[in-house]
């Protein structure tokens, strides 16, 4: 006989519930989905955080008239044509299942979802079903190693606005910033020597790049550089290179500022003019491949380096969903969960 009462019977059926959050990206490979999601993405004070008039006015009468068109050819070169969708999309999914089946075997309390932070799915879509499934504890997973302002924070300023909607909240963790973590440091260690060991050539060096952000921002605080430094300091310790050999550089700049330097593309056309002939590069601030990933550096910078002397180039790629990718997430996942498993 059961004599729980709703209240009990609904304390019994709670769920904890695990959120990955990646940056995102357009539901199509179209001018019209790129320009969506570049006014998403760039109207986030955020990532722009001058949203003022001069800025709304690049944004809609010079960025969003020409950049789409260029982005989505950009797009469609890496685009997986047999699920219609971006990379990052493919991988995160794949990321959250082999969570779910990894948890689901050690602990049935837990439901492991996945969303993105601009585009679809969207972390208010998510986090409801979430809630819908039971789950009255919630931990959200950015799927960024280093902590930035314009990834990290954003993520949290969205799921606090959802919870603002919400008359029942679940309790809430955000996970921390893995920069530094053993797992991480060791996966990354890891791809690198198992690639190194499957090309046809010796690395003279490898650049690890990471996404820029403006100088500005680190001048006001924002931890990033410091601890993208860390990241590679442990990383040359772990491998046994020193800075000429493991070289640390930043990516994907935008606008007329300054970003933080040394800039990658630069640092490429440097190291090819001055007779380097041999380069690998590994992105260690993304947690799954993607257009900076895929088109900016294993496709623009290899073409860079060949142009200006290079012989060969190779970009390594993320960790992903493989084994060493999912012993980090799941590392940092149980680390958070205590307490609460």
């Amino acid at each position: 006989m059961n004599d729980a009462s709703p209240l009990s019977q609904r304390a019994l059926d709670s769920r904890i519930g695990v959120l990955l959050v990646n940056l995102g990206s357009p539901d199509e490979a179209s001018p019209a989905a790129l320009r969506r999601y570049l006014r998403e993405f760039l109207s986030d004070p955020r990532v722009i955080e001058d949203q003022g008039l001069i800025w709304k006015f690049v944004l809609n009468a010079i960025i969003l008239t020409t950049r789409p068109r260029r982005r989505a050819r950009d797009y469609a070169k890496i685009w997986n044509t047999a699920e219609n969708e971006a990379p990052l999309k493919t991988i995160t999914r794949g990321q959250a299942q082999k969570l779910a089946a990894a948890l689901t075997r050690s602990n049935t309390e837990v439901k492991v979802d996945w969303a993105m932070r601009y585009g679809n799915p969207a972390i208010a879509e998510r986090m409801g079903a979430l809630v819908a499934q039971g789950c009255d504890r919630l931990l959200v997973v950015p799927l960024y190693p280093q902590y930035a302002a314009a990834t990290t924070a954003t993520v949290a300023d969205e799921v606090f606005r959802v919870l603002a909607r919400m008359r029942s909240q679940p309790a809430l963790r955000f996970a921390a910033p893995y920069y530094d973590d053993p797992t991480y440091i060791r996966a990354l260690a890891g791809s690198l020597r198992t690639a190194s060991e499957q090309l046809a050539f010796e690395p003279e060096v490898i650049l690890a790049s990471f996404h820029g952000i403006p100088k500005s921002y680190a001048e006001q605080g924002d931890p990033y550089p410091q601890q993208c430094a860390e990241t590679i300091r442990l990383l040359r310790q772990e491998l046994g290179y020193d800075e000429r050999k493991l070289m640390l550089t930043f990516q994907s700049r935008f606008g007329r500022a300054e970003w933080l330097r040394p800039y990658t593309d630069e640092t490429v056309e440097r190291l090819a003019r001055s007779g380097v002939r041999n380069l690998v590069a590994i992105t260690p601030g993304f947690s799954a491949d993607c257009l900076e990933t895929l088109e900016e550096i294993a496709m623009e910078n290899a073409e860079i380096f060949h142009r200006n002397g290079g012989a060969n180039f190779f970009a390594v790629p993320c960790l992903n969903d493989s084994d060493a990718g999912m012993s980090v997430i799941r590392a940092v996942v149980e680390r958070e969960l205590r307490g609460w498993l």
